[in-house]
């Protein structure tokens, strides 16, 4: 069995500790518990390995968080993993901050990168991890907030946030959606 585990984010160290990189932040720390390298790819960086007779593949997207379909849409394809198999990690304005949800689809919500990955799939048949970031932001100032970097009371939950979230995309692939759900869901 194939996994494919989207972690979206903008690249560029300008956007490296930002909250719009909440899931490109879930994937680092969790390649880096597996001992894994990302390694430039087509469209992404990309890391793999075996777990539990399970081939889990993770990829951060090259191509900034409004376009980030045609990457999920490409390693799909490319490694033939059905979309039940996927899992999109992003960041949430509408959870707390460090709340975790794991949904098998829904809306976008207003995340573009989800967004652009529902009109390249054609579905939002899709399992997805939403990491909270809040929304303590004055009207009309949403961009600036999603790309500003975490303040630092929610730096120093930051980590343990994101090894929960990596608990999850290890359930994901061996547990399955539904029991991953029922067990981690807040």
């Amino acid at each position: 069995m194939k996994f494919l585990l989207a972690g979206l984010g903008n690249i560029g160290p300008e956007y490296a500790f930002t909250r719009h990189n909440a899931g490109f932040m879930v994937l680092d720390r969790f390649a880096a518990q597996c001992d894994l390298k990302f390694d430039s790819g087509r469209l992404a960086y990309g890391a793999e390995f075996r777990h539990k007779g399970r081939q889990i593949y993770l990829i951060k997207p090259t191509t900034y968080m409004n376009l980030s379909g045609k990457a999920v849409n490409y390693w799909l394809k490319t490694l033939q993993i059905p979309i039940d198999h996927l899992l999109v990690v992003c960041d949430d304005l509408a959870l707390p901050f460090g709340k975790l949800r794991l949904k098998p689809k829904g809306s976008h919500g207003g995340q573009n990168g989800l967004r652009n990955i529902q009109e390249t799939l054609e579905t939002d048949a899709f399992a997805r991890l939403r990491f909270g970031v809040g929304s303590d932001f004055p009207k009309g100032r949403q961009v600036d907030y999603v790309l500003s970097p975490f303040d630092s009371a929610e730096e120093a939950v930051l980590p343990e946030r994101l090894d929960r979230a990596g608990e999850i995309l290890t359930s994901f692939c061996t547990a399955g959606l539904q029991m991953t759900m029922n067990n981690f869901n807040e």
